[in-house]
């Protein structure tokens, strides 16, 4: 009975003032407390993947880092590590301040084929000794929360020894990057509701906020053009969620490639709406099989049940204190073998959501991208996002040819509130350093 009371104190402490505080966009405080969280993903991001990220004005520039994602690396380890460094940069915000705060995503670093996030354990000596290879796509994937307001933060990078790390990319290698970076920035511009970044007359204005929105369908079409220029598919069922505080899984969702009938968007996006949007690419055919491997990372859920076994309760108790509804690993409980046994009776009993590893069917290459997302009143503020690609080190013979695609990528993603010269000139450059500037500009004004 003391671990259920346990736990009742800690979903109260998660929901404390909740029907007080306005935690919507229309409270500054919200946008602010998302903005921190993203400036410890980023930097976090930074660490493992050495990668220079895009950086909103309220994330100033550090010296460059050597990342840890090198040929050899121990996934374990560079889990471990991420999650510490985590920590640590969450302890350093909102010091003294009854709230709550933590990691809204344990870093999780998933091998060339693998489709989910992939978090090993110390205890399974064989995928202890699992690491890093040359030349393969890898996906980290982390975030922070602050007053259960998450950012999370994923993105793709080719591991690379001393000897190649500064070529030019060329290939098959160069097609897969180039895919998921056009189709996450083709997909980003689809989330802004219709007319929002109209300009022209009042009545320009007002029809194009009137334009039907596209479907679901339409939006996987589009995203599958992109991706299909470079010889690539998208993976079957990567979803986009609507965050909201304490859930990375709301009520609204965008599914492209869906497998079935049953995984259907629900929702559009609107002003005020947080998002989780992502991008899954293939070199193969895009479908996917879940491994017969044990699920380390998983989530409490809203459904509640009288646990029969004690360390059951005890591991659940543990769960709600440290992690809330945010996903965890098993690796991140005080005792990992433990821990293995008392999440079994929580999963069968649907208390806890355990994610299953997921991989490519045929063992391709898979990239993955993910940004969180807040829609203002000026359009889109990247709060935690995966560095804008360098084209430059990119090489492929292949290329978009859509008028109507090359014509969205143009576009901006925000509106600039800066001043009108400036404005001039920022649409004569290409779409993409623009509308990190834009953004920088309209996320001041929100």
């Amino acid at each position: 009975m003391a671990d259920e009371a346990a736990i009742g104190q800690a979903f109260d402490l998660i929901s404390s003032n909740s029907c007080e505080i306005d935690y919507t966009l229309n409270n500054p405080d919200t946008l602010t407390k998302y903005k921190t969280a993203a400036q410890i993903s980023h930097k976090v991001l930074e660490a493992v993947t050495g990668m220079t990220l895009f950086r909103p004005s309220f994330f100033p520039c550090t010296h460059p880092l050597q990342g840890w994602c090198v040929e050899g690396a121990k996934i374990l380890s560079l889990c471990q590590r991420g999650d510490k460094l985590l920590e640590e940069e969450v302890a350093k915000v909102y010091k003294g301040k009854k709230i709550s705060k933590g990691i809204s995503h344990p870093t999780t670093v998933s091998p060339s084929s693998y489709v989910t996030p992939y978090t090993p354990l110390a205890t399974d000596a064989e995928e202890a000794a699992a690491a890093l290879k040359a030349n393969e796509p890898v996906k980290i994937q982390l975030g922070a929360q602050i007053d259960g307001l998450g950012t999370i933060v994923c993105d793709t990078l080719l591991v690379k020894s001393d000897r190649t790390k500064d070529e030019e990319v060329s290939g098959r290698e160069a097609d897969l990057m180039l895919a998921t970076y056009y189709a996450n920035e083709l997909l980003l511009r689809l989330m802004i509701p219709p007319g929002l970044l109209a300009s022209g007359t009042e009545e320009e204005k007002k029809r194009a906020a009137a334009e039907k929105r596209l479907t679901q369908t339409k939006i996987s079409q589009m995203v599958e053009t992109v991706v299909k220029s470079y010889d690539c598919n998208l993976v079957e069922g990567t979803t986009s969620w609507l965050f909201e505080r304490n859930e990375i899984e709301g009520k609204k969702k965008i599914v492209l490639n869906p497998p079935d009938k049953e995984g259907k968007t629900e929702g559009n996006p609107e002003i005020g709406d947080v998002w989780g949007v992502e991008v899954g690419v293939s070199l193969g055919a895009g479908k996917v099989k879940t491994l017969d491997q044990r699920p380390t990372l998983h989530r409490r859920t809203t459904i509640t049940y009288q646990l029969k076994r004690p360390s059951s309760r005890q591991t659940l108790s543990e769960i709600v204190k440290k992690f809330g509804n945010f996903p965890f690993s098993l690796r991140q409980l005080d005792d990992e073998r433990a821990a293995k046994v008392g999440v079994v009776e929580c999963v069968r009993s649907n208390v806890l959501r355990q994610y299953e590893v997921v991989t490519d069917k045929d063992n391709a290459p898979v990239a993955r991208l993910l940004t969180t997302i807040a829609i203002t009143k000026n359009g889109i503020v990247r709060l935690g996002a995966p560095p804008a690609l360098d084209l430059s080190r990119y090489k492929s013979d292949k290329k978009i040819a859509d008028e109507q695609i090359l014509k969205i990528l143009e576009q901006p993603t925000a509106r600039s509130t800066g001043a009108k010269g400036k404005n001039k000139k920022k649409k004569k450059k290409p779409a993409k350093k623009s509308t990190e500037e834009e953004e920088e500009d309209s996320s001041e004004e929100d």
